[in-house]
């Protein structure tokens, strides 16, 4: 993970490492500088920065860590694994962006022709139409 200095005071960008099919993939993202996911990230850039010069230690009493195994902890840890969905759902944000469709879709989905709207819709009819069955079901064993 890495974070560059805010552009102006209200963002923060912040980049995730994620290893996807044996291939490095980089996430961007840009964040408000109040949102909680901002804090944390930036407390654990701090906390990151702080650990660093401490591990060394420097008496000579002590066994120091050497070899491309310490160096390679020093560096980073493992990178997170990310799932197909993750990969695909990334592609599609950027896609979107790419081509500049996100307003249509949203308008499109907001419309008569979006699926959330015709299956909500679906579901009234279908539930008024039970309870007039269920209505002429009860009139039916009153007498």
């Amino acid at each position: 993970k890495q974070s560059e200095k805010p552009k102006d005071s209200g963002k923060v960008t912040i980049t995730k490492v994620f290893d996807f099919a044996g291939e490095e993939v980089r996430v961007t993202k840009e964040v408000d500088s109040t949102s909680k996911e901002a804090k944390s990230f930036l407390k654990q850039q701090e906390k990151w920065q702080s650990a660093a010069p401490a591990s060394l230690p420097t008496v000579s009493g002590v066994k120091r860590p050497s070899g491309m195994s310490s160096l390679l902890g020093k560096i980073g840890s493992k990178k997170q694994k990310m799932s197909t969905l993750e990969k695909s759902k990334l592609d599609w944000e950027t896609f979107k962006e790419e081509e500049g469709i996100v307003e249509e879709l949203a308008i499109h989905n907001r419309g008569k022709d979006g699926y959330i709207e015709r299956k909500a819709f679906l579901e009234r009819v279908d539930h008024r139409q039970f309870e007039i069955e269920r209505d002429i079901r009860l009139s039916r064993m009153k007498p």
